[in-house]
C-alpha cells in the first residue's frame, strides 16, 4: 500500500527500500511517540493492556494504535516510533519485526526487562535510550 519493503538479515543491518534503517534518538519518554496494540480478547480482559495504555498516555508525548505488531516493529526500526509494547502475541507477529529493530540499533525485552524471545507473549521494543523508562512504566 505504501510501496515499502523492509528487509533485515542478522548481522547485516535493516533496510527500507534499500536505505539503512536507524532507530530514533529520542532521549526521554516524555517526548516519545509510542505505539501498541490490543489482543483479540480485549473485551474479556478489560484491565489487560488498558492499564498500560493509560500509564503511557500520561508519561509519553503520544501513543498510537495501528493494528499490526509487525508494522509497529518496522516503524520503530525506522525511527517513526520511539517505542512499542504489546502482549498476547505469537511468533508470527514479532519474528521479522524484532530482527528489524535489533539490526536498526534498537532494544527488545519482555515487560520485566528480561531477554526477548519470539515465544514470549509480550514485547517491549525501543530505540534503546528510553527502554528503561518504558520498563519502569510497565512495572507501575
Amino acid at each position: 500500500m505504501r510501496e515499502e519493503l523492509f528487509i533485515a538479515e542478522k548481522g547485516k543491518g535493516a533496510y527500507l527500500n534499500g536505505k539503512a534503517l536507524k532507530v530514533s534518538s529520542t532521549q526521554n519518554l516524555n517526548h516519545s511517540l509510542l505505539c501498541t496494540g490490543f489482543p483479540y480478547d480485549v473485551r474479556d480482559d478489560i484491565n489487560g493492556n488498558l492499564i498500560n495504555f493509560r500509564s503511557f498516555l500520561l508519561k509519553a508525548q503520544a501513543v498510537r494504535r495501528d493494528g499490526s505488531a509487525a508494522l509497529d516493529l518496522c516503524h520503530t526500526a525506522a525511527g517513526r516510533f520511539d517505542g512499542f509494547w504489546e502482549q498476547k502475541l505469537f511468533p508470527w507477529d514479532v519474528a521479522a519485526g524484532s530482527l528489524l529493530v535489533i539490526e536498526a540499533g534498537g532494544k527488545l525485552t519482555n515487560f520485566k526487562g528480561e531477554n526477548f524471545s519470539i515465544y514470549t507473549k509480550e514485547i517491549v521494543a525501543s530505540n534503546g535510550i528510553i527502554h528503561h523508562q518504558m520498563i519502569e512504566t510497565l512495572s507501575g
